[in-house]
């Protein structure tokens, strides 16, 4: 009966798929293992979209974020502590050597506690900037909870966040009011472009020590947007690292909690969107992967019409060449997908944006954009037919598509393009301009011949003989 029950339980376990697309070990650390009970909810929501758990604290003597040269854990959840330091294993050194080796990263703040000088080193190194006065917070003297924060004005009420511009997917978005309490506000310098806010304060929000009994702020540290409550930074490697200013936002007693705002009672929805900012941290969206890859030469002439595309050469093994002639016709074939919370789905393009192929040397020859062709359950089919430039030498077929809140695509194909052979050259008489040239040489032969003919076959002249008398 044990069997039988031990063979059920690893079915079950074998069931269940993890969420995320690059593994399911998650590693939580929090100074205190009874506090993971504020977070119950939020965690059973980690374990239940598959996650694999484990919890320690940051001075753990066992704890370790590698073994054998090799990443222990995909993931790690960071929960703030009353700690000055984090311990020997989580230095700025080690937790950025784990992002290097596409390990995922979710650190959480908050004002109810110092945030660490080694957690402050470490979001200087992405260009994260935290007020120099370690007890300060965010607040807002319009947009908070009448219920909870009458006095004090730091629990901020906010929309989802709406897209940065036209066009670009945040995965954030939502219905409701997000309730932030106590946040230690950001700052994002101007020298990395990784670095993207998800939440920013509203207009009227600005950095805070309660502890200071001043009437007047004169020099806050920032103000209104300038303050970001939550920043994501995707590196090169496409690992991914998020800054919560709010940990207590992932608490149960703010999970569908009734809030009041402008004296209506309303419900927040700090549940929903902590999934999506997990989801997006432990890539179960945002994912992009690239299929198969295909360039082939063909007979098709542009100016006579439409390419027709080969498609069902993409499920077969890649024979592409590495040798193309100048002026010749070219058809490039690239399938995306992209992993949405459990499956691979055919990749789309936000509205207004192009996935291109650049066709380059030292610079682009051409930049083209990539049609959707065909669709699978799993994947899109992006082609683009074009004619390769009248210049020999080494090129690129290259797709870089890099957008915010998306794994970063960059496929590159070198070939070689050549120039004429000596036997591609067109004849003479194929070419309109030289028909003139042409009529001029055998207009000239055959005068000639005619007069050969005339010279030949003329009598010759009778010589006078001169008699003497």
């Amino acid at each position: 009966m044990k069997w039988l029950l031990s063979f059920l339980l690893l079915a079950l376990l074998g069931a269940v798929q993890a969420a995320s697309s690059s593994g399911n070990r998650l590693l939580v650390l929090v100074e205190e293992l009874a506090d993971r009970d504020k977070y119950s909810q939020f965690l059973s929501d980690l374990q239940a979209r598959g996650f694999s758990i484990d919890y320690s604290t940051p001075k753990s003597s066992g704890i370790s974020l590698f073994r054998h040269g090799e990443r222990a854990y995909d993931h790690v959840l960071l929960f703030p502590g009353k700690a000055k330091g984090l311990g020997p294993e989580l230095t700025p050194h080690k937790i950025l050597e784990f992002a290097s080796k596409e390990g995922n990263i979710l650190l959480a703040l908050s004002g109810e506690s110092t945030t660490p000088t080694s957690i402050v080193s470490l979001l200087l190194e992405l260009d994260i900037h935290l007020p120099s006065d370690r007890n300060s917070i965010v607040v807002d003297h319009f947009n908070y909870d009448s219920a909870s924060a009458a006095d004090k004005h730091d629990v901020l009420l906010l929309p989802p966040p709406t897209p940065l511009r036209p066009g670009v997917k945040t995965y954030f978005s939502g219905d409701g009011l997000i309730a932030v309490p106590r946040a230690v506000g950001q700052t994002l310098g101007n020298t990395s472009p990784l670095l993207s806010p998800v939440l920013r304060a509203p207009s009227t929000a600005y950095s805070y020590n309660p502890k200071e009994e001043a009437d007047v702020l004169e020099d806050p540290f920032a103000v209104g947007e300038q303050l970001s409550l939550i920043t994501t930074m995707q590196a090169r490697n496409n690992a991914r690292f998020t800054v919560l200013g709010s940990s207590e936002m992932l608490q149960n007693k703010w999970f569908d909690a009734k809030v009041k705002h402008n004296d209506k009672e309303v419900k927040t929805v700090n549940r929903d969107f902590s999934k999506k900012v997990a989801g997006w941290t432990f890539k179960e969206t945002g994912v992009l992967k690239v299929g198969r890859l295909q360039h082939y030469a063909d007979d098709f002439d542009s100016s006579k019409g439409k390419p027709s595309y080969n498609v069902t050469s993409v499920n077969v093994p890649e024979d592409n060449p590495t040798i193309y002639r100048i002026k010749s016709d070219v058809t490039y074939m690239i399938e995306l997908s992209e992993w949405v919370e459990d499956r691979w789905t055919p990749f789309t393009p936000a509205v207004g944006d192009k996935v291109q192929l650049e066709f380059s040397m030292l610079s682009p020859f051409h930049r083209l954009n990539l049609s959707p062709v065909s669709q699978t359950p799993e994947s899109t089919i992006y082609g683009v037919h074009f004619k390769t430039p009248d210049q020999h030498g080494i090129f690129n077929f290259r797709v870089n598509y890099k957008r915010p809140f998306l794994t970063n695509v960059d496929e590159k194909r070198q070939v070689t393009v050549r120039h004429f052979a000596h036997d591609e050259w067109p004849r003479s008489y194929a070419i309109s301009g030289a028909w003139v040239w042409i009529s001029g040489i055998w207009i000239t032969i055959a005068g000639w011949l005619a007069f050969v003919a005339l010279w030949l076959y003329s009598a010759p002249t009778e010589k006078s003989v001169k008699k003497n008398q």
